[in-house]
């Protein structure tokens, strides 16, 4: 079963998330980019009513340069606030050796605090528009780097989807890749109604998405109705 991931912005928001039935809520700031860093109290608060509801807790750390010791920090921020999942945006990573850097420093950082969270490696399928690392080198470094799961998302949302940059086989190929290396993986990047049953096909174990559930647009207000129809068409 693919497990749907919904990223609110807010208490509110996170509150029509879970009466949607969203499986997991991922705590992110969509005004700083694709994988916006949140306040360390906004995720400790939702953190507190996601886990009263028995759902699990993700939170990004920001659509990261290649800083390490930045990345480590916000990361075990992240894991200090609650979040059962943490999420980093390779978004100024160039290559194998500086992504297993990235994320050899998070992976201790946050298992050193407590080696139940889950580490999780993100880049873009838009990666050639911002010169950063193909989500096809990912796997290996993030295997080496003992991360848990790996993801791809969109950097840019100008209105171009994962699907404009990635197709199916590619994206079946990713899914493949992060197994073979003993990971899990999610797939995001304004993902649209009419996706879903290619999504079902491609059978990521998560997808994270946002915009699909929101009223108007991303950055506007996710909406419990809109939660529950996604889950319902997943579901079918």
């Amino acid at each position: 079963m693919i497990r749907v991931l919904v990223s609110p912005m807010s208490y509110d928001e996170a509150i029509e998330c879970l009466k949607g039935g969203a499986d997991i809520i991922d705590v992110k700031n969509p005004r700083e980019g694709s994988l916006g860093a949140n306040f360390p109290w906004v995720i400790s608060n939702i953190g507190k009513l996601v886990k009263d509801n028995g759902k699990e807790l993700s939170a990004t750390t920001g659509d990261l340069e290649f800083k390490p010791g930045t990345a480590s920090l916000a990361a075990l921020g992240a894991a200090v606030a609650g979040a059962d999942y943490i999420k980093v945006g390779l978004y100024g990573v160039k290559d194998v050796n500086q992504a297993y850097e990235m994320l050899k420093g998070v992976t201790k950082s946050v298992k050193d605090y407590d080696s139940g969270k889950k580490v999780v490696g993100a880049a873009y399928a838009d990666f050639s528009r911002i010169n950063a690392i193909s989500p096809f080198d990912l796997p290996e470094a993030a295997q080496q780097a003992e991360v848990d799961g790996i993801m791809i998302d969109t950097a840019i949302k100008d209105g171009l989807t994962l699907f404009d940059h990635l197709n199916s086989d590619q994206l079946v190929r990713f899914v493949e890749m992060a197994r073979d290396n003993g990971m899990f993986c999610a797939l995001a990047g304004s993902i649209k109604w009419e996706h879903l049953d290619a999504l079902k096909r491609i059978s990521p174990d998560i997808i994270g998405v946002r915009t699909i559930v929101c009223e108007g647009g991303r950055q506007s207000k996710i909406r419990r109705e809109l939660v529950e129809r996604l889950m319902k068409e997943m579901r079918l």
